[in-house]
């Protein structure tokens, strides 16, 4: 799969799965908490300590999977985040 690819099925994933709604995320994302938890992730192969450093109103369980996961999939993460990002804001208009 390209990295594209990837994203898009972590996105769909969000969705699906874990019943990630735009709405949801604005309602529950409002502080940067999705560009903040995909930048963590990026720098995860550089600090160890974001295992503490999970982002305000998120399951600590939940992320501590992800950061725990590939760098690869780390990646994927990370992508689907800022997409999710992209489609909050523009959900606010």
């Amino acid at each position: 799969m390209t990295g594209i690819e990837l994203i898009a099925k972590e996105r769909q994933e969000q969705i699906e799965k874990h019943g990630r709604t735009v709405a949801l995320d604005d309602e529950m994302n409002q502080g940067g908490q999705l560009p903040w938890a995909a930048a963590h992730l990026l720098a995860k192969d550089f600090s160890e300590q974001l295992e503490d450093c999970c982002p305000d109103g998120w399951d600590e369980e939940i992320w501590d999977k992800m950061v725990g996961k590939t760098r690869i999939e780390r990646l994927s993460i990370a992508g689907a985040l800022c997409a999710a990002e992209i489609d909050r804001l523009q959900y606010r208009g």
